[in-house]
């Protein structure tokens, strides 16, 4: 997939976001999060987070499992509250604004499942009518996107019935029905053969070149590496370092982002 021109704005997700002023589409101040579980020590989940993500960008945040990416990704998304800090999105606080914030945002989770009963179309369809979008515009950007996703042969197939990529593309499309400006992908192409990969890495970057912000973790620091346009290594719930790929090869003097993050995991300090 080659032609990742991306469709017609929908609704009003567009007017929030380009209204701001500011270059800032995603902010987290001293953002922490802590976990109480029953019977058990607390647990520091991510821990006084700062950082700033730029409109227009796709920035990554890496790490090993259990670093704090996914909860990280789901503060941002409303899904999570924060125990303390602040996070803002197109100048929206996610807890007193949660609702403007799902309006601009879509949020691809790694454990998101499919109604095994709906056919594709009728699954990225459901989605596109929870945001209220027009019937007319609904379907067209359906076929579209299934277009560009290069899944139309599947489009009237059972959810149960497709292969583990066709439903992370189905996954894709449910999440970008509506248009949102802001896109959050929490590790997209785990689990997929090498040519899905492909194709949804590929689909990312048409994203960013019309001006979408993408914000997506992986620990797949190749994919990275191609992918961002500014890097956040987070180990342990902390922000070890913020970059460019050159920065932060430069910061640790080494020649790829994964002998970087070995680097930086040994002495955790903040480097931006």
């Amino acid at each position: 997939m080659r032609d990742c021109t991306i469709v017609l704005a929908i609704g009003e997700s567009k007017n929030y976001y380009f209204a701001m002023d500011s270059d800032i589409a995603i902010r987290l101040q001293n953002t922490t999060k802590v976990f109480y579980p029953p019977g058990a020590q607390p647990v520091t989940a991510v821990d006084a987070l700062t950082l700033d993500i730029r409109r227009g960008e796709i920035f990554g945040l890496i790490g090993p499992n259990g670093a704090g990416k996914t909860t990280t990704l789901r503060m941002i998304s409303t899904v999570l509250k924060p125990t303390s800090g602040n996070v803002e999105v197109a100048g929206f606080n996610t807890v007193s604004h949660s609702d403007d914030v799902r309006r601009i945002l879509g949020f691809l989770s790694g454990n998101t499942g499919l109604y095994k009963n709906l056919k594709a179309r009728e699954m990225v369809e459901f989605f596109g009518r929870l945001y209220g979008m027009p019937e007319n515009d609904l379907h067209e950007r359906t076929k579209r996107l299934f277009e560009m996703l290069e899944m139309t042969e599947y489009a009237e197939t059972l959810c149960d019935a497709l292969s583990s990529g066709t439903k992370q593309k189905v996954n894709i499309a449910r999440t970008i029905i509506h248009d949102p400006p802001i896109l959050v992908f929490d590790e997209p192409t785990v689990g997929l053969d090498v040519m899905v990969a492909r194709t949804l890495t590929d689909f990312i970057i048409g994203l960013r070149d019309v001006g979408k912000t993408v914000i997506f973790s992986t620990h797949i620091m190749r994919e990275a590496e191609r992918l961002c346009d500014r890097i956040g290594i987070i180990h342990k719930g902390e922000l070890l370092a913020l970059g460019t790929l050159t920065e932060l090869l430069q910061k640790t003097e080494t020649n790829n982002l994964e002998d970087a993050f070995f680097s930086l995991a040994e002495t955790p300090k903040l480097q931006v």
